[in-house]
């Protein structure tokens, strides 16, 4: 039986959060268009006979431009040194660029097996430009590692994948209960939900600005009781979150409730509230309060 530890690196966008949630079958992290839409490591347990695989999901690998932005380059590369194997995942329906090229050369300098994973190649049908854009990731290092071709969205070549995966796994026994599929705590869970909710509903400088603390979760038999507070910097983008008479925020706690119901499978009461904290993305203090702080 095989078990470890696989860790996903990849610049923004290309498909992390998406892959994990196609290999799992189910949604356990949050996935949209928009960079940061992951902030945190998260772990995703994938169980068959052949043994098991722990998945650490990480943020997007980008220039930090602030406190924030500094914490989620840690927490992808703090995600490297205990890996059993890592997965560099790249959107293979482009050229490598210069991020691609920076995470090679100051996150994967490693020992640790590494597999080029190229998302999104079912977005183009000329084969010979695959090649073409599979090359400029190949040159990135000086060793020659294994390419798997996917699509994370319909899960093309994803059997593929696994095979890879187990094949550069330690022999080893199961390191989690086989029915565990995330550590998450439901409390974390629910903060990421509100979080997407915000992401998918607002643009611009919206999303970016924007942290989810969870005030209050009561567990009852029959029914959820959540309350939770959005956090953004400004006065403007608060007034933007409500919307109109409330309407905005109305949508984005139905949408999340909508969601944490079919996890739990029964009915969830959700209260928001938003508030400003001036520029917390640059304070110490606030990314602490906000979990946003490495060894939590």
């Amino acid at each position: 039986m095989k078990s470890g530890f696989t860790s996903i690196i990849g610049r923004p966008n290309v498909g992390k959060s998406t892959l994990l949630n196609q290999i799992l079958g189910q949604k356990i992290v949050i996935a949209t268009d928009k960079a940061q839409t992951t902030r945190k490591r998260i772990k995703g347990i994938y169980t068959t006979n052949e043994g098991q695989i722990v998945f650490i999901d990480t943020p997007g690998v980008h220039k930090p431009l602030n406190k924030l932005g500094e914490f989620l380059l840690d927490e992808a590369k703090v995600a490297v040194p205990d890996a059993d194997l890592i997965l560099f995942l790249v959107d293979g329906s482009e050229p490598a660029g210069k991020g691609d090229k920076w995470i090679a050369q100051n996150i994967l300098q490693t020992e640790i097996p590494v597999i080029i994973v190229m998302n999104k190649v079912d977005k183009l049908k000329n084969m010979s430009k695959v090649e073409e854009n599979l090359l400029t990731y190949k040159l990135l290092f000086k060793k020659n590692y294994p390419v798997v071709k996917i699509s994370a969205k319909t899960g093309r070549n994803i059997d593929t994948l696994l095979k890879n995966i187990y094949k550069n796994l330690p022999e080893g026994d199961l390191l989690y209960p086989e029915d565990v599929v995330t550590e998450e705590s439901m409390r974390d869970v629910t903060e990421e939900i509100i979080r997407e909710k915000i992401l998918l509903n607002t643009s611009d400088e919206i999303p970016h600005s924007v942290a989810v603390k969870i005030e209050s979760y009561i567990e009852n038999e029959d029914i959820d009781r959540i309350y939770a507070t959005i956090y953004c910097e400004t006065k403007s983008q608060k007034g933007i979150l409500i919307g109109k008479g409330g309407g905005l925020l109305k949508k984005i706690g139905t949408q999340a409730r909508e969601d944490l119901e079919k996890i739990t499978e029964k009915k969830v009461f959700l209260g928001l509230e938003v508030k400003v904290e001036k520029d917390w993305r640059k304070k110490q203090k606030s990314l602490k309060a906000f979990g946003y702080e490495q060894g939590k």
